[in-house]
């Protein structure tokens, strides 16, 4: 599962899959539930203007319920599934993924929602981000990762000399920790 950033949409993030090279996995890309305010075909799971925040629960709640019901529609356990996530997408991911039994969660330019004071589950976890990125600040990620280790949580940390992207070397990374997380396993 891969969620986009705010103003994307589903497709957004479909093109690098081929590049990915993880023939055995199945990819899905929901659509975060909110129209975006600036552009028609983009997306929102939460608000990030005036309301910054607002819809945050809605979409909590229709991500958790949605990741809830895969294994009855694809057959494929919570336990054998990765999710993973761009910029909101990658908060969207901390945030739920936390409370799931995951395989693994991959945060792209992301940030960390505040946590609750108890973590139900703790998948291992990527953390990747650019040095020049001006959308999320690097101390965003930074501060990240310390959070999560505080918790015990198992992370990959990983800085690239880019700014709000995902370039070629993300993508290294990224296979590299789902081929971790899910050795000779088939991966969805």
């Amino acid at each position: 599962m891969t969620l986009h950033g705010w103003g994307a949409n589903a497709q957004n993030l479909a093109s690098v899959v081929p590049l990915l090279n993880l023939p055995d996995c199945q990819f899905m890309f929901p659509n975060a539930p909110f129209p975006h305010p600036y552009s028609s075909i983009g997306r929102a799971w939460y608000d990030l203007g005036n309301d910054k925040g607002k819809g945050l629960p809605e979409s909590r709640k229709l991500l958790t319920d949605w990741l809830l019901s895969l294994e009855n529609t694809t057959g494929v356990p919570l336990s054998r599934t990765i999710l993973s996530g761009f910029s909101q997408g990658a908060a969207m991911t901390l945030d739920v993924g936390l409370s799931l039994p995951l395989a693994g969660l991959i945060a792209l330019s992301g940030y960390l929602h505040p946590l609750s004071e108890s973590i139900p589950a703790t998948p291992p976890v990527l953390i990747v981000h650019g040095r020049q990125d001006s959308v999320v600040p690097l101390k965003a990620a930074q501060n990240t990762r310390e959070s999560l280790m505080a918790l015990g949580i198992s992370v990959q940390y990983q800085e690239f000399d880019m700014g709000h992207e995902i370039r070629p070397e993300v993508l290294t990374v990224s296979r590299n920790f789902v081929l971790g997380v899910m050795p000779n396993q088939k991966v969805y």
